[in-house]
């Protein structure tokens, strides 16, 4: 495979995209944990229910 500066650009977009949506994926899960070990589950939204 011929690889162009444009493929080892792209490749490393996507590694770069999927790398931040696993660290933001982390985060979140750490966040919910944090904050259900506080109050229990309780909403704080009006929308829906």
């Amino acid at each position: 495979m011929y690889m162009d500066a444009v493929v080892i650009a792209g490749i490393a977009t996507v590694l770069l995209m999927i790398g931040f949506f696993v660290g933001v994926g982390i985060f979140v899960m750490k966040d919910q944990k944090s904050h259900a070990a506080k109050g229990g589950k309780h909403h704080q939204g009006g929308h829906g229910s």
